[in-house]
């Protein structure tokens, strides 16, 4: 199931390298503000910061322009998440599609 949804990104960070003998790596991590989510062992209040992986560091380029205009606060954005089947019963959230909301950035596509 797909969802779209307007959410607060907080931060942006590529990662593109080597590790244990030459296993390459490169994405891109948003963090978004999302809904704290109840647990069994009570409520919950609030909102938190969740990373998201999504593309290479080549999506993180996209963004690169607004390092130093990168709001405090963070920047609205659209994303599109797909709920997907996870361990034990349970349901995830993958991020499939993000981009500035309309009017967060002015005169800058991403």
């Amino acid at each position: 199931m797909k969802i779209k949804n307007q959410v607060l990104c907080t931060g942006i960070k590529a990662s593109k390298g080597t590790i244990d003998g030459g296993n390459a790596y490169d994405s891109t991590t948003f963090h978004l503000i999302v809904d704290v989510a109840e647990n069994s062992s009570g409520g919950s209040i609030g909102a938190v910061t969740r990373p998201f992986k999504f593309g290479t560091s080549e999506e993180f380029d996209k963004w690169a322009h607004l390092k130093n205009s990168w709001p405090v606060g963070g920047m609205m954005v659209d994303a599109e998440f797909e709920l997907v089947a996870a361990a034990d019963n349970k349901s995830s959230l993958v991020l499939r599609g993000i981009k500035p909301a309309p009017g967060a950035v002015a005169n800058k596509a991403i």
